[in-house]
């Protein structure tokens, strides 16, 4: 469906809804948690290979 339809107050309106609904997935956090935790805590990047 297009969302254009859809005023630009709504669309955020339901975004806050599904982005402060738990997760199974996500160990019941909310989205929102995990980004927060994953932005204050950034994981250790992964070490690249060189060629010798």
């Amino acid at each position: 469906q297009d969302l254009s339809v859809f005023p630009a107050d709504y669309l955020d309106y339901v975004a806050a809804q599904l982005n402060n609904r738990p997760r199974k997935t996500l160990g019941w956090k909310k989205p929102a948690e995990v980004l927060d935790e994953l932005l204050s805590n950034p994981p250790n990047p992964p070490a690249v290979a060189t060629t010798a």
